[in-house]
């Protein structure tokens, strides 16, 4: 009788080495667009470089009395930086790339900075850019809580209730046309005025820009189930909150993490819109600010790369969350 263990074992090597293979395979046909996508944006920021930043390139050139076109500084004043580059491509191109306060700093010039903010400081430093990613992180989780909160609150009520969708629903759809930079500040000053400082004004922004999609997606998913489902928990007998629990509220999960991912971006947003008018020291808005402020451009750069980085570790530990928890329910992909 002839042994299938050595078979087997050999069946299983060769099943594992092509599932590695077909993950490699995957892994490569989803890098190489991205890298593609990623390589065109960066020699296109290096090409933006030059003529923006041609003004102060022409001009040390001159200081360094180097010839340049025109020899006017009057002349030169009033020509766009497309136009000194074309005129001075030599200065213009080796100047480009390593100023100081440059007006569009270049992509290493922005990666060093991001490095120094972030592994060269202490991260109870005012100078990391962890540590003001944990300050806008605080407001934005707490914000986007509340606003995930409500804004499932209303969707229920919105979806029980035809009294609260003719007269809640539009008014959610009103509010978002407000502009958030205006509405900030008078949400700050009334809430100091009554002594509510600190993180809460923060989250109160954020809270109004995640509530909203969190509204549109939970009303769109309780409400997705057809008539026969409906129809066939009517012949069980089940009440108002069998049908809720059991059939509307596991159709809508994959409508709520869609809108999660876009809220908890949304709450992002408002921390740092909400860190601006108050002259907050800490947070990722406040970094923004100061690099403003004193013409840090490198500095305003990095907090922007930052705060999208910190955007994309929201949005995929929410797509993990997503991923488990429907797997779990038999619902994963």
């Amino acid at each position: 009788m002839t042994d299938t263990a050595p078979l087997a074992a050999q069946g299983a090597g060769v099943g594992r080495s092509r599932r590695v293979a077909l993950w490699m395979r995957g892994l490569a046909h989803t890098l190489v667009p991205v890298a593609t996508v990623v390589a065109a944006l960066i020699a296109l920021w290096y090409l933006a470089c030059v003529p923006m930043n041609a003004s102060q390139s022409v001009l040390n050139a001159a200081r360094a009395d180097v010839v340049v076109s025109p020899e006017s500084a009057s002349d030169r004043r009033g020509m766009s930086g497309l136009a000194l580059a074309i005129r001075n491509p030599g200065v213009a191109v080796t100047g480009a790339f390593a100023q100081d306060r440059a007006r569009l700093p270049a992509p290493h010039q922005v990666a060093a900075e991001l490095w120094a903010g972030t592994a060269r400081e202490p991260v109870t430093s005012n100078r990391s850019l962890v540590y003001h990613a944990w300050v806008t992180l605080s407001a934005t989780l707490l914000g986007f809580g509340f606003g995930t909160a409500l804004g499932i609150a209303l969707a229920v009520g919105i979806v029980h209730s035809r009294v609260m969708d003719m007269s809640v629903m539009p008014w959610a759809i009103v509010s978002q046309t407000v502009p958030i930079i205006a509405i900030a500040p008078m949400i700050i000053v009334v809430l100091y005025s009554i002594g509510i400082q600190g993180i809460v004004p923060k989250a109160v922004i954020s809270a109004y820009l995640s509530f909203f999609p969190v509204v549109v997606g939970m009303v769109k998913g309780l409400r997705s189930p057809d008539a026969m489902q409906f129809d066939l928990l009517a012949t069980y007998g089940a009440s108002k909150g069998q049908v809720f629990g059991k059939l509307r509220l596991p159709s809508s999960l994959p409508y709520l993490f869609a809108s999660l991912k876009i809220g908890i971006a949304a709450s992002l947003i408002g921390a740092i819109v909400g860190e601006l008018p108050t002259g907050a020291s800490a947070g990722l808005g406040a970094r923004l600010l100061a690099g403003s402020y004193y013409g840090q451009t490198e500095q305003i750069w990095a907090a922007l790369f930052a705060a999208a980085i910190l955007a994309a570790l929201c949005v995929a530990l929410i797509g993990m969350i997503e991923k488990a928890l429907l797997g779990r329910m038999g619902m994963g992909s």
